[in-house]
């Protein structure tokens, strides 16, 4: 699968959680490289006008789901 086209501007993406690498890797894998439609953050900031909270991880989509109404 392609890489998510919302990789530059992702502060996930861009070392959110460079205390954590080991973490961080497993979840660019399977989100940012990944299936992209099964991350939170994409979700929000493509079925949304709402700005994506900083706190959103790639692996909270029930909070996604509820930020968007769906």
């Amino acid at each position: 699968m392609a890489a998510c086209p919302k990789l530059s501007a992702c502060p996930f993406f861009n070392d959110k959680m460079a205390s954590k690498p080991a973490t961080a890797k497993l979840m660019k894998q399977r989100y940012c490289h990944g299936d992209n439609t099964k991350c939170a953050r994409y979700t929000v900031v493509t079925r949304s006008e709402v700005a994506v909270p900083a706190d959103l991880y790639p692996n909270m989509m029930g909070r996604a789901l509820a930020i968007v109404g769906g």
